[in-house]
């Protein structure tokens, strides 16, 4: 798997499917969310809405993966998934990495043969940006569901040389 990382914008990323780290309403929200519901335009909140209504009642749990459309995008789905809020109590590592996990099984699913992902949990949802680097890195590498380019969207050049030194860390030399 061809693995690239991009200093910039997730909504702006012109691949099969988007990754949205999504709040477990798939209402829309602030961070990652928030931006592409803005970007995406009333399609992805009117899919949300009718997932809601159906298979999701409760919300999208966290670790879990659902798709729709990707309206205004430059790509054709945005792939929804929750990821955990870091816990010092509790270890949520195996969901975070689940978030990676089914996102590439959807978009294996989907047919989709690049995915852009942004750095789940690592915002709002407090967790540190170093272990969610490697977490995103190993479970991506190591994903069963191949798909053909994933690319890591990172806010800023901090976050971008932290998914440097992972990719590094765990042996996989990022693609230009």
């Amino acid at each position: 798997m061809d693995i690239r990382l991009v200093q910039g914008d997730i909504t702006e990323q012109d691949v099969d499917a988007v990754v949205n780290a999504a709040n477990s309403s798939l209402l829309g929200g602030g961070g990652v969310d928030g931006a592409i519901h803005r970007a995406g335009g009333h399609e992805i909140l009117e899919e949300c809405r009718a997932l809601r209504a159906s298979s999701y009642g409760k919300g999208l749990p966290a670790g879990q993966a659902v798709a729709t459309t990707a309206g205004k995008l430059p790509a054709r789905w945005v792939i929804h998934t929750v990821g955990p809020v870091y816990s010092t109590n509790e270890d949520r590592s195996e969901t975070l990495a689940s978030c990676y996990r089914e996102s590439l099984r959807v978009a294996a699913e989907l047919g989709a043969r690049s995915v852009a992902f942004p750095a789940i949990s690592t915002g709002a949802y407090g967790w540190p940006a170093e272990d969610g680097a490697r977490i995103a890195v190993r479970t991506t590498r190591d994903s069963s569901v191949t798909v053909g380019h994933v690319r890591f969207v990172l806010a800023g050049e901090r976050m971008y040389e932290i998914f440097e030194r992972a990719l590094a860390e765990t042996g996989t030399a990022p693609h230009s």
